[in-house]
Protein backbone atom coordinates (compact mmCIF):
# COMPACT_ATOMS: atom_id res chain seq x y z
CA UNK A 1 0.00 0.00 0.00
CA UNK A 2 1.48 3.44 -1.08
CA UNK A 3 0.46 6.51 1.12
CA UNK A 4 0.63 9.83 0.20
CA UNK A 5 -0.15 13.16 2.36
CA UNK A 6 -1.23 15.78 0.67
CA UNK A 7 -2.86 19.16 1.70
CA UNK A 8 -5.19 20.18 -1.39
CA UNK A 9 -6.89 17.27 -3.29
CA UNK A 10 -6.76 17.59 -7.10
CA UNK A 11 -9.28 18.12 -9.10
CA UNK A 12 -10.39 14.53 -10.34
CA UNK A 13 -10.08 13.72 -6.42
CA UNK A 14 -12.52 16.58 -5.49
CA UNK A 15 -14.72 15.85 -8.67
CA UNK A 16 -15.05 12.33 -7.91
CA UNK A 17 -16.03 13.08 -3.95
CA UNK A 18 -18.43 15.68 -4.62
CA UNK A 19 -20.01 13.61 -7.54
CA UNK A 20 -21.31 10.60 -5.06
CA UNK A 21 -24.30 9.84 -4.48
CA UNK A 22 -25.96 11.40 -1.17
CA UNK A 23 -26.39 8.91 1.21
CA UNK A 24 -26.89 10.94 4.68
CA UNK A 25 -24.21 11.49 7.71
CA UNK A 26 -20.59 10.51 7.23
CA UNK A 27 -17.57 10.86 9.54
CA UNK A 28 -14.65 12.16 7.69
CA UNK A 29 -11.13 10.49 9.56
CA UNK A 30 -8.45 12.98 9.02
CA UNK A 31 -5.28 12.07 9.33
CA UNK A 32 -2.70 15.04 9.86
CA UNK A 33 0.62 15.99 9.59
CA UNK A 34 1.95 19.00 10.94
CA UNK A 35 5.11 21.16 9.57
CA UNK A 36 7.09 21.38 12.68
CA UNK A 37 7.19 25.25 12.55
CA UNK A 38 4.28 27.05 11.22
CA UNK A 39 4.56 28.00 7.53
CA UNK A 40 2.50 31.38 6.86
CA UNK A 41 3.68 32.82 3.15
CA UNK A 42 4.46 36.13 4.95
CA UNK A 43 6.64 34.69 7.23
CA UNK A 44 3.94 35.90 10.56
CA UNK A 45 3.62 33.99 13.41
CA UNK A 46 6.50 32.06 12.56
CA UNK A 47 7.03 31.28 16.65
CA UNK A 48 4.16 28.90 16.04
CA UNK A 49 4.01 25.22 15.66
CA UNK A 50 2.34 23.83 12.62
CA UNK A 51 0.29 22.03 15.32
CA UNK A 52 -0.48 25.54 16.79
CA UNK A 53 -0.93 27.08 13.61
CA UNK A 54 -3.65 24.42 12.45
CA UNK A 55 -5.32 24.69 15.70
CA UNK A 56 -6.44 27.94 14.59
CA UNK A 57 -8.05 26.54 11.72
CA UNK A 58 -9.46 24.07 13.94
CA UNK A 59 -10.96 26.16 16.40
CA UNK A 60 -12.74 28.41 13.62
CA UNK A 61 -13.91 25.26 11.57
CA UNK A 62 -15.39 23.45 14.55
CA UNK A 63 -17.74 26.50 14.42
CA UNK A 64 -18.71 25.65 11.04
CA UNK A 65 -19.38 22.12 11.19
CA UNK A 66 -21.28 23.19 13.98
CA UNK A 67 -23.03 25.30 12.42
CA UNK A 68 -24.34 22.83 9.43
CA UNK A 69 -25.75 20.32 12.03
CA UNK A 70 -22.76 18.64 12.32
CA UNK A 71 -19.73 18.18 15.18
CA UNK A 72 -16.28 16.83 15.85
CA UNK A 73 -16.48 13.82 17.57
CA UNK A 74 -12.78 13.12 18.25
CA UNK A 75 -9.69 15.28 18.38
CA UNK A 76 -6.40 13.70 19.72
CA UNK A 77 -2.61 13.18 19.04
CA UNK A 78 -1.33 9.71 17.95
CA UNK A 79 1.18 8.43 20.67
CA UNK A 80 1.79 5.04 19.19
CA UNK A 81 1.73 2.32 16.61
CA UNK A 82 0.49 -1.44 17.72
CA UNK A 83 -0.64 -3.10 14.17
CA UNK A 84 0.65 -2.29 10.88
CA UNK A 85 3.52 -0.42 9.76
CA UNK A 86 4.08 3.19 8.32
CA UNK A 87 6.89 5.04 6.92
CA UNK A 88 6.09 8.33 9.84
CA UNK A 89 2.89 8.15 11.62
CA UNK A 90 0.54 10.89 11.46
CA UNK A 91 0.57 13.56 14.18
CA UNK A 92 -2.85 13.70 14.94
CA UNK A 93 -6.72 12.53 14.01
CA UNK A 94 -10.01 14.19 14.01
CA UNK A 95 -13.17 12.84 13.43
CA UNK A 96 -15.98 15.13 12.30
CA UNK A 97 -19.33 14.38 11.47
CA UNK A 98 -21.30 16.02 8.55
CA UNK A 99 -25.31 15.48 8.10
CA UNK A 100 -24.64 15.24 4.43
CA UNK A 101 -21.91 15.96 1.90
CA UNK A 102 -23.96 18.82 0.10
CA UNK A 103 -23.33 20.30 3.89
CA UNK A 104 -19.67 19.45 3.47
CA UNK A 105 -19.10 20.58 -0.13
CA UNK A 106 -20.86 23.81 0.86
CA UNK A 107 -18.65 24.36 3.74
CA UNK A 108 -15.81 23.97 1.94
CA UNK A 109 -16.56 25.94 -0.27
CA UNK A 110 -17.55 28.72 1.96
CA UNK A 111 -16.08 32.20 2.33
CA UNK A 112 -15.68 31.71 5.86
CA UNK A 113 -13.41 28.49 4.81
CA UNK A 114 -11.69 30.60 2.35
CA UNK A 115 -10.94 32.93 5.65
CA UNK A 116 -9.23 30.73 7.64
CA UNK A 117 -8.08 28.08 5.32
CA UNK A 118 -4.52 29.95 5.67
CA UNK A 119 -4.04 28.43 8.93
CA UNK A 120 -4.38 25.16 7.71
CA UNK A 121 -2.33 25.62 5.03
CA UNK A 122 0.48 26.91 7.17
CA UNK A 123 -0.02 24.18 10.09
CA UNK A 124 -0.62 21.23 7.72
CA UNK A 125 2.94 19.35 6.18
CA UNK A 126 -0.09 16.58 4.89
CA UNK A 127 -3.11 14.67 5.60
CA UNK A 128 -5.44 12.20 4.55
CA UNK A 129 -9.04 12.46 4.65
CA UNK A 130 -11.75 9.37 4.64
CA UNK A 131 -14.73 9.64 4.13
CA UNK A 132 -16.70 6.76 6.29
CA UNK A 133 -20.58 6.06 6.64
CA UNK A 134 -22.20 4.12 9.65
CA UNK A 135 -22.85 0.46 9.36
CA UNK A 136 -24.25 -2.05 11.73
CA UNK A 137 -21.99 -2.06 14.84
CA UNK A 138 -19.63 -4.89 15.75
Amino acid sequence: MRVVNAVFPEPPQIAEFFGAPEDGPFVMVNLLKFHEKAQYPDGSDSHLSGREAYARYGEAVRKLVEGLGGRIRYSGAVTGLLLGEVEELWDAVALAEYPTLAAFQAMAMSPEMHAIEHHRKAGLAGQLNIRTRPGPGF
